[in-house]
């Protein structure tokens, strides 16, 4: 058998650890919109790369964003 060839993956940096100035706010649905599906899914962090803590401040705000209508709970948003 031929020896396996290792495959480098980089490993993803959450981007609010490294850019301390970014901030996760529910009223900020701009920056929320990258972070759901066009069917209006949670996109989960191993695919993103966010660390756990931002998240679960991140899953939290867009659940908020839902609640008092600034985002849909499904779909996209009409422009």
């Amino acid at each position: 058998m031929a020896p396996r060839k290792k495959i480098f993956t980089r490993r993803k940096v959450c981007r609010f650890c490294a850019d301390k100035s970014l901030v996760i706010d529910y009223k900020e649905v701009k920056n929320l919109r990258n972070f759901l599906t066009e069917r209006g899914k949670i996109i989960p962090r191993r695919i993103y790369g966010n660390c756990a803590k931002h998240q679960r401040q991140m899953t939290e705000a867009i659940k908020r964003a839902r609640q008092i209508a600034l985002m849909p709970y499904s779909g996209q948003m009409q422009p």
